[in-house]
C-alpha cells in the first residue's frame, strides 16, 4: 500500500543527528528550532499518512482491518516507550483531553485536596481551578519548590499534576522522585507528558505514575490533533469516562447491544471513531523513536539546548530558570533588553530559523537531528 523510500543506511559511527538527517526533509529549507510547539513530520510518517489517503482515495474502507492494526501499533509503541502494558493506554486526540478524562473522570468529594503548579500550561491548570471553585482545595506550589515541600502538601492530598517538562523554561521535573512521594502518600501521580516524552526516557513504573498525558504533535514527532492516555491498570476502575460513546463498551463491534459494560483496558477510555491518518504517522514515528532509542536522544537534545543556552549568554542575552544537567531539557528560552521577542521570532523567520515567541521570551527547542553547526548559524543570527 502506497510507495516507501529507501533511505540511507545509517553508519553506526556517524553523530546521532546525521544518522537519521535524511528522515527530515526540513533541514534542506530552514533551521527548525521549534519542537516545543509543532514538530515537522519525519519522512517515514508522511509516507505512511500519504499511505493511507493513498489507499482510502482508491478502496475507501476495504483495508478496515490494517488500520486497527495501525491503532493496535501505536498502543504497543507508546506503551514501549513508557515502560507500560498496551492494555494502559488509551488513544486521545490531544493532552487536554488525556489530563480532562483524569479531571472529570474521577469521583471528587468535598475537602478532596489537589496539588498543582502555578507555571502549568492552561491545559494542566484550567481543569484543577474548575474543581477548586466547584468542590475541592488546591495547594499551588511552584515547580521551583523543594521535594520537601512537595512532601508536606502531599500529605493528605488526593493527586498531584505535573509537567515532565514545562512548557516556557523548560524545567525538567526530577519525577521519579516526586512519584516516591505520591506512592508513599496514596496520592494519585498525574504528568503531563508532552513537553519530554519522546526526547528524554520515562519510565511509569519507576516513577510510579497513575496517569499520564501527551500529544503526538511535539518531540514524539507525530501530527497534531494525535496523542495518547496512560492509566495504571489498577486506576482505570477509579476514573470513569465521562466522555462516552459507542467505543466505550465492551461489546462496541455489537451495534445492536445496549450492554454498557465498560472495556476491560484503557481502550474505555476511546469514545468513538480514532484519527486513522494520524494514528498512521504517529506510529511510525514512535517506532522509529524507539528504533534510534530514547537513551541515545536525550543527551543530544540537552546538548544542542545547552549549546544554544550559552551561545545566547555570550550575546548578552538572558536564560531562563538555572539550566543544570538534571533539570535541562531541550527547551530554552531567552529574552535581552530592549528586543520584543515577536521581532526576533520574525527575523528570525525570514533569516529561516524557526522559534516562538511566548510571553516575552524567545522560545528555542531543538530535537535530535538538528546539527551543531544550525545551533552556531542561529546563534549568529540573534540580534
Amino acid at each position: 500500500m502506497g510507495f516507501e523510500e529507501k533511505a540511507p543506511a545509517a553508519a553506526a559511527d556517524q553523530p546521532l543527528w546525521r544518522q537519521y538527517r535524511h528522515e527530515f526533509p526540513v533541514t534542506e529549507r530552514l533551521i527548525y528550532l521549534n519542537h516545543a510547539a509543532v514538530t515537522p513530520l519525519p519522512r517515514r510518517s508522511a509516507t505512511a499518512m500519504q499511505a493511507l489517503a493513498q489507499d482510502s482515495l482508491e478502496f475507501g474502507s476495504l483495508h478496515y482491518d490494517r488500520w486497527l492494526d495501525t491503532y493496535e501499533g501505536v498502543r504497543v509503541a507508546a506503551a514501549r516507550l513508557i515502560g507500560a502494558s498496551r492494555g494502559e493506554i488509551a488513544l486521545m486526540k490531544n493532552t487536554s483531553e488525556g489530563i480532562a478524562t483524569i479531571a472529570m473522570g474521577l469521583d471528587w468529594h468535598p475537602g478532596d485536596r489537589i496539588v498543582a503548579f502555578r507555571e502549568e500550561f492552561p491545559s494542566n491548570f484550567y481543569p484543577w481551578k474548575l474543581i477548586e471553585s466547584q468542590r475541592c482545595s488546591v495547594d499551588w506550589l511552584s515547580i521551583h519548590d523543594s521535594l520537601d515541600t512537595i512532601d508536606i502538601a502531599c500529605r493528605g492530598a488526593r493527586l498531584l499534576a505535573i509537567s515532565f517538562v514545562q512548557y516556557l523554561s523548560g524545567f525538567r521535573a526530577d519525577l521519579n522522585a516526586i512519584g516516591r512521594i505520591c506512592r508513599q502518600h496514596g496520592c494519585f501521580f498525574l504528568v503531563d507528558g508532552i513537553q519530554g516524552l519522546g526526547a528524554f526516557p520515562l519510565d511509569v513504573e519507576t516513577a510510579h505514575i497513575d496517569a499520564l498525558a501527551a500529544d503526538g504533535h511535539k518531540w514524539m514527532l507525530g501530527t497534531e490533533g494525535c496523542g495518547i492516555l496512560y492509566i495504571r491498570r489498577d486506576r482505570q476502575d477509579s476514573v470513569f469516562p465521562r466522555e462516552f460513546g459507542w467505543t466505550n463498551v465492551a461489546g462496541y463491534n455489537d451495534y445492536a447491544s445496549r450492554d454498557m459494560t465498560l472495556r476491560p483496558d484503557a481502550g474505555r477510555y476511546e469514545c468513538g471513531t480514532l484519527n486513522t491518518i494520524g494514528c498512521h504517522g504517529l506510529r511510525a514515528s514512535l517506532e522509529m523513536l524507539l528504533e534510534i532509542g530514547i537513551d541515545r536522544i536525550g543527551p543530544v537534545v540537552q546538548a544542542r539546548a545547552d549549546q544554544l543556552a550559552e551561545g545566547a549568554c555570550r550575546k548578552g542575552y538572558a536564560v531562563l530558570g538555572d539550566r543544570t544537567s538534571a533539570n535541562g531539557s531541550g527547551i530554552v528560552a531567552i529574552s535581552k533588553h530592549g528586543l520584543d521577542s515577536h521581532d526576533v521570532v520574525r527575523d528570525l523567520k525570514q533569516k529561516g530559523i524557526i522559534a516562538a515567541a511566548r510571553q516575552g521570551w524567545i522560545r528555542l527547542s531543538p530535537h535530535f537531528y538538528i546539527s551543531p553547526e544550525e545551533i552556531d548559524r542561529a546563534v549568529e543570527a540573534l540580534p
